[in-house]
């Protein structure tokens, strides 16, 4: 069992036994295998390893895009495997922020409307919304940009709108694939340092995939997976 809960404020995720497979014909492909994980709120983890390993399925059964084929994942006392697909579509609004490599932001909408557009399935009146969007605009510093496109944007900025888009709900934790892998080394830090403010003022709690050992060292935990196991200091999680 690995446990990560450096500040004491109880586990938000605890996975026990969590297998995944996949199926080419009649092959099975192990992706994932026992794996054990404690992990606290307003932790910063980052998980590594090569192509494969099961980086990205770990983070896709954690924020409830996939499901396990054995195990449980028990987030703030839910056991997400056991939710309906509806269930799960509305925990995922209510709960998970993404941010991605690609920043898949919508072309032909400003900065604002792709802030916004989370909000749009929720009970918001257009003022609320409004609150809500200029908020998390403001703690990417991106205030005075609301009213641009992506084309008239950097790649850090875009990103950095990625991320307001992904905190606009006020999410309990935020799951990040490669947050920094398009962009170069001062955006990257820029975006690093941003998602370090989120854990540290508003207390978020952040899962980071990641190939860059310099965006790992500024997570407070690095984990490893290694053909489907998870590691930390040469200890297997289970």
């Amino acid at each position: 069992m690995i446990t990560v809960n450096s500040r004491n404020n109880g586990n938000l995720i605890e996975i026990r036994q969590l297998n995944k497979t996949y199926y080419r014909g009649s092959e099975a492909i192990e992706v994932l295998t026992d794996v054990d994980l404690s992990i606290g709120k307003g932790e910063f983890v980052a998980f590594m390893g090569p192509s494969g390993s099961g980086k990205t399925t770990l983070l896709n059964l954690i924020g409830g895009l996939d499901l396990p084929t054995s195990g449980s994942i028990t987030i703030d006392g839910r056991d997400i495997a056991k939710l309906s697909r509806k269930q799960l579509t509305d925990w995922r609004a209510e709960h998970v922020g993404f941010i991605f490599q690609l920043y898949n932001l919508i072309p032909v909408l400003t900065a604002y409307q792709n802030v916004e557009l989370p909000l749009l399935l929720t009970g918001l009146s257009r003022t609320e919304r409004r609150k809500h969007v200029e908020t998390a605009l403001g703690i990417v510093g991106l205030t005075d940009r609301m009213d641009h496109y992506p084309r008239q944007l950097s790649g850090g900025q875009e990103q950095r709108v990625t991320i307001a888009r992904a905190i606009v709900s006020d999410p309990t934790f935020l799951l990040c694939d490669e947050p920094t892998g398009d962009l170069d080394r001062s955006s990257a830090n820029e975006i690093l340092d941003l998602l370090n403010r989120l854990v540290t003022e508003y207390g978020k709690t952040v899962l980071m995939v990641t190939h860059d050992p310099v965006a790992a060292e500024r997570a407070g935990t690095t984990l490893h997976l290694e053909k489907g196991v998870l590691w930390t200091n040469g200890q297997r999680s289970n």
